[in-house]
């Protein structure tokens, strides 16, 4: 299988987002085993943490995860392009700035979504970060936050991210409202704009624009992909993992093949295992499998089997139990389960 470079001329791309607290390498690795196409993004990590903190921690990943994207959080562009540095030595496809991010724990930072007010600092930033990659430097923004009039602002702020030698912008097609609503609300509220991303395309043939913000569906995925470059699903792909095993396919044009359901439960049961061994706990692994299977027949019972990951005697046979519980040869069937999903 050739795989095209990140952002090369005519390339689609499928992209799961960066979610605090969801995409960690578990989470990644699991979603590796359902696509080997689709691009994987860390959590958001602070420049500063890097810096000082614990790498091996905050930027070890498994080999078996790539195309993987590290999002930075920063404002401060000597900072960021010394993330970036030692970030090199562990391998990542890609490093991408947020500025989307609409958290008060952000805010209070000085990154995040409120940058959108700070296009310069933005474009200082990736000019650093550039200076110091090997790899695509991209950035994650909103439309606008607050007051601010997104079709003023984003042509400007997109403008900006091109001069400065960013590869490509991914938009969260709502604006971020950083006073009145919480990081929840901001991701439902705000309306989502998707007309003036896909305008912003249209008046750049040449730059990578990829959308995200409301798809929830293959369908809507490809439907924006007439349009844009890249789609980016958050909690769809997360909460409904199963439409992951459509992306190769649908997406990137490989032949049709069947899921291989046994060997994704073998191969999540070795990999609890090590992650046992290595001192983690089984629910690290688990409590993001709990996604899959959204309508079908067993899927509830599937849910409730891997819950029992967080009491002290469940071991990775746990996993086994659960993918025995669903009538994976009978495909989905259950209208509005998915609804039902938790993440555990």
């Amino acid at each position: 299988m050739t795989i095209a470079p990140l952002y090369s001329p005519g390339t689609k791309i499928f992209a799961v987002a960066p979610m605090i607290d969801w995409t960690d390498r578990h989470c990644r690795y699991f979603h590796r085993r359902l696509s080997g196409r689709a691009l994987l993004y860390t959590e958001m990590v602070v420049a500063d943490a890097i810096i000082h903190g614990n790498r091996d921690r905050l930027l070890g990943f498994s080999p078996e995860e790539h195309p993987v994207a590290l999002q930075l959080g920063g404002s401060d562009p000597a900072k960021l392009a010394e993330a970036v540095r030692i970030a090199a030595d562990y391998g990542y496809d890609e490093i991408n700035l947020n500025v989307g991010c609409p958290s008060d724990r952000v805010q209070s930072g000085t990154f995040g979504a409120c940058l959108m007010r700070e296009p310069q600092t933005v474009a200082d930033c990736v000019a650093a970060m550039k200076g110091a990659a090997t790899v695509p430097v991209t950035v994650k923004c909103r439309i606008g936050v607050d007051d601010q009039a997104p079709e003023a602002v984003l042509p400007d702020f997109l403008a900006r991210m091109v001069a400065a030698g960013a590869d490509a912008l991914w938009v969260h097609a709502r604006k971020a409202w950083l006073q009145g609503l919480s990081p929840k609300e901001n991701r439902d509220i705000p309306p989502l704009d998707y007309d003036l991303v896909h305008r912003m395309k249209r008046e750049n043939p040449d730059v990578f624009l990829g959308i995200n913000g409301g798809i929830d569906t293959m369908d809507k995925a490809l439907g924006h992909l007439e349009v844009m470059d890249g789609v980016m699903l958050g909690r769809a792909a997360y909460h409904n993992a199963t439409l992951l095993t459509e992306v190769d396919e649908k997406i990137y044009g490989e032949p049709p093949s069947r899921a291989d359901w046994d060997g994704v439960r073998d191969t999540m049961i070795a990999y609890a295992d090590r992650v046992i061994a290595s001192g983690g706990r089984l629910n690290q692994v688990t409590r993001h499998m709990i996604g899959l299977f959204q309508g079908f027949a067993g899927a509830r019972r599937y849910r409730q089997i891997l819950s029992d990951a967080t009491k002290p005697s469940a071991g990775p046979e746990i996993i086994a139990e659960a993918f025995s519980a669903v009538d994976i040869a009978g495909g989905p069937k259950i209208p509005g389960e998915a609804k039902t999903a938790q993440a555990v």
